[in-house]
């Protein structure tokens, strides 16, 4: 996913929804498919970060058919075994190649510049060339309307998170999902559990049952198993799913699930590949663009609920409603300090560079 030295993630620059920069270099030659390839930093599972990459590459062999011939890597840890993954897809004919790990934005570049004419889409990383673009999406947002659903869900108040690295986006994920459920229930507290790791199951699982054994009745996650969700249902508890749909784990224990979906982005630039059109930019997408969605809603969720979840992501997506922004009384941090003035909402730049834990969430940063 995004590698856990990245605590200044994103210090010189933001994304944008609108591309532009440098121009492509050679056309895909005509009647050919476009060679595409997709390098993952774990195994592909039934569901999480790496699954939803994987339909994206999918989505793009379903839209574009004869024309796009796909390869996948998998299981690819981040540093010298990625960049060697990545020469070898560049060096076998690729055209256009996608590494959605944050790990893996060095090693694309160091690559990039040895293949000028291949493009690559370092997915989650922030540096770009002629030949590398970025893209990540606002997985806060869809953090924050977890959070309402969890806020109305939970009979305790209090909620906990099971997280890899205090790196910016997850921080804007825990801060997200506080401030949902404390928009509908302004005592609720979130505890949080650092593990120093994306992908542990065992490790995940023993964290959720240690915040289950502390009022904990609702959880969310930034990982990358299942084994929260399958915690949670093992102990009859309320999980919001990550990644992805996790209802075939979790079946009772899931109200909701914060996915992202990259088929129409992964399918955009290989088209763009293909016509000659491809261009280096950088995009942060989220409920508007279509990359975040809230939905795949469990049994015990009320329909009052779900409508109150969807009716929020709809004034997300027009823009009428910023998780970021204070209402009639400003956003402090944990200890005290004001983060957030009365009526005012951090900026793109403020965001990506988050290094605070919002007020009511228990627990200090990890360093």
């Amino acid at each position: 996913m995004y590698k856990n030295l990245a605590a200044a993630l994103v210090a010189a620059c933001f994304f944008s929804p609108v591309f532009s920069q440098t121009a492509s270099g050679k056309e895909a030659r005509a009647g050919e498919p476009v060679k595409a390839g997709f390098v993952y930093v774990s195994p592909i599972t039934e569901a999480g970060w790496t699954r939803q990459h994987d339909e994206g590459r999918k989505a793009v062999e379903a839209a574009l058919g004869s024309q796009v011939k796909t390869t996948f890597v998998e299981n690819v840890a981040e540093g010298a075994d990625a960049e060697r993954v990545i020469r070898d897809l560049a060096a076998t004919g690729h055209q256009i190649i996608f590494t959605p790990s944050f790990g893996y934005m060095e090693p694309t570049l160091k690559v990039a510049q040895d293949y000028p004419n291949v493009k690559f889409e370092s997915i989650t990383g922030y540096k770009t060339a002629p030949n590398v673009a970025t893209a990540n999406a606002r997985y806060y947002e869809g953090r924050y309307l977890a959070g309402i659903a969890a806020g109305r869900m939970s009979k305790t108040g209090v909620a906990g998170f099971v997280a890899g690295f205090p790196i910016p986006e997850v921080l804007q994920g825990i801060n997200a999902f506080t401030l949902g459920m404390r928009s509908v229930n302004p005592q609720a507290t979130v505890k949080v559990v650092w593990l120093n790791v994306w992908f542990d199951p065992p490790k995940e699982r023993d964290a959720a049952m240690a915040l289950f054994n502390q009022d904990v009745d609702v959880i969310a996650f930034h990982t990358g198993s299942t084994a929260v969700m399958a915690a949670a249902q093992e102990r009859g508890k309320m999980a919001v799913a990550y990644h992805s749909d996790m209802r075939r784990t979790g079946p009772d224990a899931q109200i909701v699930a914060v996915t992202h979906q990259w088929g129409s982005y992964y399918t955009e630039r290989v088209r763009a590949v293909q016509n000659g059109t491809w261009k280096s930019a950088s995009l942060w997408g989220g409920v508007r663009e279509g990359m975040i969605r809230v939905g795949d809603f469990g049994p015990r969720v009320p329909a009052a609920v779900q409508q109150e979840v969807l009716t929020a992501q709809k004034a997300i997506g027009a823009g009428k409603l910023q998780p970021f922004r204070a209402g009639k009384a400003p956003v402090r941090d944990n200890d005290g300090q004001e983060r957030i003035a009365t009526g005012q909402a951090l900026s793109d730049a403020q965001i990506l560079q988050m290094s605070w834990l919002v007020e009511g969430v228990v627990g200090k940063l990890s360093r």
